[in-house]
């Protein structure tokens, strides 16, 4: 990421707080696996958004004092004997080097100076409830103030919730932020490729899942942006399915959701296959209905747009498409209205996609769908899920359950899915399977 980058995002922030203002980003916690085995660290994407600073036990002051507003940044002192264990440590020396900070102290030192920070700030910007042990320090610093009230010092009059604003700012995204985002699809879209390449009758779903990671860090991307799904027959009707851990079965589909992450930035595309290679009649009936939702909700993906036009215009295609297999009776307006459709495909069309998978903003403004925007980038993802035993369903069409899923940037102009090396047409599919 360009390192101008952040600096340009600090000043945006800092233009949108009011009121004499400071403003508070801790990044995210530790947390152990088991025992004294931590989960590998991932800096919290807010924080992240705004500093760049990779590492943990780190925060983030802002304030705003016009042209002299200032970034105070937090962190680990150096370490040799620490660093000998668990890797080097930037200190706030390399913070204010190589990250940008106009001032930056040891981690050691927030509660000592943080108090002096704040007092007689009108306005202190901070998002309450995501950390209760570090809410506990910012009241605690609060009361600091308070108690030197006769040596002239006043705590700030408001609080803000600071999600909010920088979370408008993380929907639009920048040049740089696409880039990352057209890298992970790229890379995610190989890694379904490779899966369509490798699958064969009698493999473990872990197994296809391996290949599907081993293309994730072959090209630099050391972590999925969420767990992966892959789930065969039956498990393909399982929304979120994880354990990834049955046999593939000739006959049954394959439904993988997987998405790489690069410099925090998310991909997120699912696919549906046939595990041998060849779609039967009734699951290319479905397909075909899935993929044709899925086209005409992307063609809803523009500027001027309302946020639900893409999950309308997919439901009505869905809706027709289930009364002409027979698995829907009744008038497609009516059967729109009263959600029929539900039994069968139960979540929404898309979601925002950025820095974390299910990304931040409003999707209303003043209880209305808000307008599609160049630099907004989301999902577009259909899917119909005909579970076993289904009431009122022949047998024929159990344990089909088929979403396609692409990653769509709007621009000035319409749309780019940048997910788009993913093959997704039925021929395209089975072409690739079988080579």
């Amino acid at each position: 990421m360009d390192k101008e980058e952040f600096p340009r995002r600090r000043r945006r922030l800092l233009r949108r707080l009011d009121g004499d203002p400071i403003a508070i980003v801790p990044t995210s916690l530790m947390h152990l696996r088991n025992r004294d085995v931590e989960y590998p660290f991932r800096p919290d994407s807010n924080f992240y958004y705004l500093t760049g600073f990779p590492e943990p036990e780190a925060v983030a002051v802002f304030i705003g004092e016009g042209r002299r507003s200032r970034y105070i940044l937090f962190c680990r002192e150096r370490n040799r004997a620490a660093e000998i264990w668990t890797g080097r440590r930037t200190g706030p020396a390399g913070a204010r080097r190589h990250y940008g900070a106009d001032e930056a102290y040891s981690i050691d030192k927030l509660d000592k100076l943080l108090p002096a920070l704040l007092a007689n700030r009108e306005r202190l910007y901070y998002t309450m409830g995501r950390h209760p042990e570090f809410d506990e320090r910012v009241m605690g610093w609060i009361n600091d103030v308070r108690s030197k009230a006769r040596t002239g010092a006043r705590p700030p009059t408001e609080f803000v919730d600071l999600d909010h604003i920088i979370h408008e700012l993380r929907l639009f995204k920048s040049p740089a932020e696409i880039k990352a985002m057209r890298h992970a699809a790229r890379v995610s879209a190989q890694a379904h490729r490779r899966a369509m390449q490798t699958c064969r009758p009698g493999m473990m779903e872990y197994q296809v899942e391996a290949e599907i990671m081993h293309e994730f860090h072959r090209a630099g991307c050391r972590t999925p942006a969420y767990p992966p799904i892959v789930g065969g027959g039956a498990n393909s009707c399982i929304l979120h399915y994880t354990e990834n851990n049955a046999a593939l079965r000739g006959g049954d589909l394959l439904l993988i959701d997987a998405g790489a992450e690069y410099e925090c930035y998310a991909a997120d595309i699912t696919r549906t296959f046939p595990v041998n290679g060849r779609f039967s009649p009734t699951q290319r009936a479905v397909y075909d209905i899935v993929l044709e939702a899925q086209l005409a909700a992307i063609e809803q993906v523009a500027p001027g747009k309302p946020w639900n036009a893409p999950h309308d215009a997919a439901v009505r295609v869905l809706t027709k498409g289930l009364v002409k297999l027979g698995l829907l009776r009744g008038t497609l307006s009516k059967l729109i209205k009263e959600q029929a459709y539900q039994g069968f495909y139960m979540h929404r069309t898309g979601h925002w996609l950025g820095m974390d998978v299910h990304d931040v903003g409003e999707y209303k403004e003043h209880d209305r769908w808000r307008t599609l925007q160049p630099g907004m980038v989301l999902t577009v993802e259909p899917g119909l899920y005909i579970q076993a035993r289904h009431k009122g369903v022949a047998s024929k069409w159990w344990n089909i359950g088929i979403r396609i899923e692409d990653d769509v940037l709007v621009t000035r102009n319409g749309r780019e899915v940048i997910s788009r090396d993913a093959p997704k047409h039925p021929e395209e599919i089975e072409s690739l399977m079988s080579a």
